[in-house]
């Protein structure tokens, strides 16, 4: 039975939450198992190949047929080289590497803040660089909430620093995994790309790039890697959810989303997975809600709803 519109907007909107909600606390929880970050980020960059791949293969043969420009790296890609280098380079491997890394050191409350939280400051500043954007007086009150709220859970984990601690690394990974998936994102705002045929071009970008090398690196002793000891269903479970879950399944469904309620509301609904990823890590990992994390929580949710709010004409 088909759909109709409302319901299937509705549908997609819940499904994105979902997923990039339980992203975090799936990624917290994987820290307590066999596999090291890169091992994760070499599972979802092949579980996320094994469907955009051959969607990109149909795409540029699709391209060929009606005579259009062939794409790039091995004809995986449909975008031309540079875009899908830069685009790869910072919305796939980098991406996954910082963000997977934090999860060793930080828990997941400080991720629900500082991720999704910290990705609006970022856009914000490289859309003023790049872009030469405006920032209206709703957007830049919101985005001092988000700096306040940053300050709030990143502040205490650098104070015990002094003391030893680690947190701290774990809370400048986590920004600086939003800072990449930032640049990403100006990057496929500034050249008007595709969210599908982006998608598919920095997945092709990983499989001919990071996927070798790493897989080579990891054969000959190079860097640590839980491969060869980790059992198959912990690895096919990260394939399948963290590829074709967070990257394919939530990446058609964001798009949906915004194509039936807007960027706006898209972007205030998305404004929930701050606080439902920090209740995910309540109670399913057992973290604390300290006081500074609920008011960083706080602090950060009102900066994005304040920031997509439609300006008075």
């Amino acid at each position: 039975m088909k759909l109709s519109p409302r319901a299937l907007g509705l549908t997609c909107a819940v499904l994105t939450v979902l997923i990039w909600s339980s992203f975090i606390v799936v990624a917290r929880a994987s820290a307590a198992h066999n596999l090291l970050p890169l091992d994760i980020g070499f599972l979802r960059v092949i579980g996320a190949g094994c469907v955009l791949l051959p969607w990109g293969w149909w795409l540029m043969r699709t391209q060929r047929q009606s005579g259009e420009r062939a794409g790039s790296f091995m004809g995986l890609s449909p975008l031309p080289w540079r875009i899908t280098a830069l685009g790869g380079f910072f919305g796939s491997m980098l991406y996954a590497m910082l963000a997977y890394s934090g999860f060793f050191f930080a828990p997941a409350a400080h991720a629900s803040v500082l991720m999704p939280g910290s990705l609006p400051l970022w856009t914000s500043l490289l859309a003023i660089v790049v872009l030469h954007d405006h920032i209206t007086r709703a957007r830049a009150i919101g985005l001092a909430c988000i700096v306040l709220g940053d300050m709030f859970v990143g502040g205490a984990s650098l104070l015990k620093a002094f003391d030893g601690g680690e947190v701290w690394k774990g809370d400048v990974l986590f920004m600086s995994a939003a800072f990449c998936w930032a640049c990403y994102t100006v990057l496929v705002r500034r050249h008007s790309l595709d969210p599908v045929r982006a998608t598919i071009a920095i997945t092709a970008f990983s499989c001919t790039t990071f996927i070798p090398a790493y897989a080579l690196a990891a054969f000959m002793g190079w860097v640590p890697s839980h491969l060869s000891i980790a059992p198959v269903g912990e690895m096919v479970f990260q394939a399948v959810y963290q590829g074709v879950g967070s990257v394919v399944i939530s990446g058609i469904t964001f798009n949906v989303m915004i194509r039936h309620y807007g960027p706006v509301r898209s972007t205030m609904i998305t404004a929930l997975v701050p606080g439902l990823s920090a209740l995910g890590a309540v109670v399913f990992l057992n973290e604390p809600m300290s006081l500074n994390l609920l008011a960083g929580l706080a602090l950060v949710t009102c900066g994005i709803l304040f920031g997509v709010r439609v300006p008075k004409p």
